[in-house]
């Protein structure tokens, strides 16, 4: 089979630094899906393992969002069969979605939403999953119109996560919702997706909230740039607030523990390979939560991330969405559809 995969660690800009390669097309475990790929999108989580060594075993298959057909099930799937059209996010410990055929744990995939064709949904699963466990399960914003009447900042809300988190917190939540964006266009966008205010992360917060008639907010969710907002967060956030956050563990020493502890803010970090990594005895609840999401989709409460598409799953159109995610320009979702003909 056809795939793209990196075998040193090196500048997206070297042609080595992805490549196409050919190999043995996988057989599915027991609770596995074996899914033809139709459709990938890049994420920051592929550029960051990218970068932060060679390959254990000198050669890896990135990319971890995935939309396509079921081609074969295990011996112990119940919940989809060949032919049926899927979405997920795969699990940061098993080969990537780079490639034509995969292998995915059927208790973290969902059917793909009816509406949409294969690009549309293959810029869901991972943020989807990461705003909507930050939010309901980590947090605990509690869903329904009327039922949470805090504020909520979201710091890089024009990213993939953010992206979703916005309309999630939206449309199904009574949160007053703030969105920075610091170009016209990235703010242009988040308010399409929802914000009810938008404020410029490339100038001091404090002073453009307190100007909107926000002294402080009850919760912040940081999306990018953990280092660079974590002062200004514990500036803002109220006493007893949440602060929420999605890099890695090493954002965590940019927050100073005294301010946290003195002003009982929680501090909630979500890492969405979580339950997939220990597979734990929730593990289906990713399951679950792809299935609410499509249907919400298809009942036009949600609408899908997607900023553009660059071309066909190919190691030269990978590094081309790298780069562009190394940027930190993107705007929604990059994603590839199809395969070189």
């Amino acid at each position: 089979m056809r795939a793209v995969v990196f075998r040193k660690s090196l500048p997206i800009e070297d042609p080595a630094a992805l490549l196409d390669a050919t190999l043995p097309r996988p057989e599915p475990e027991p609770h596995d899906l074996l899914v033809r790929v139709e459709a990938v999108s890049v994420n920051p989580v592929d550029t960051k393992v990218r970068r932060r060594g060679d390959p254990e075993g000198g050669e890896r298959v990135l990319g971890w969002d995935a939309a396509g057909r079921v081609e074969a099930v295990g011996a112990a799937v119940t919940l989809f069969r060949p032919g049926d059209e899927v979405y997920y996010a795969g699990s940061i410990l098993r080969p990537g979605t780079n490639a034509e055929f995969h292998l995915v744990d059927e208790r973290i995939v969902g059917r793909k939403p009816a509406t949409l064709g294969f690009p549309e949904a293959a810029a869901l699963p991972l943020t989807a999953i990461t705003a909507w466990e930050l939010l309901f399960d980590r947090i605990g914003v509690a869903r329904g119109e009327g039922r949470d009447r805090r504020s909520l900042l979201v710091v890089g809300a024009a990213g993939g996560v953010g992206s979703i988190a916005l309309q999630l917190a939206r449309h199904l939540t009574g949160l007053t919702v703030i969105a920075t964006a610091s170009r016209p266009e990235t703010q242009s966008w988040v308010r399409e997706l929802g914000a009810h205010q938008v404020v410029d992360h490339s100038r001091p917060l404090a002073p453009q909230l307190e100007a909107l008639g926000f002294p402080s907010v009850d919760i912040v969710a940081i999306l990018a740039e953990t280092a660079r907002h974590a002062d200004q967060v514990l500036d803002i956030v109220a006493p007893q607030g949440h602060v929420g956050m999605i890099e890695t563990a090493d954002a965590l020493k940019a927050f100073d523990p005294q301010r946290l502890f003195s002003k009982s803010v929680a501090l909630h970090p979500e890492f969405m390979f979580t339950r997939s990594m220990f597979a734990t005895a929730d593990m289906i609840e990713q399951h679950r939560l792809l299935t609410q999401v499509a249907e919400l989709i298809d009942a036009g409460v949600l609408r899908t991330t997607l900023g553009e598409v660059l071309g066909p799953i190919d190691a030269a159109h990978l590094r081309q969405a790298h780069a562009l995610i190394e940027s930190g320009k993107a705007r929604g979702k990059v994603v590839l559809a199809g395969w070189p003909s």
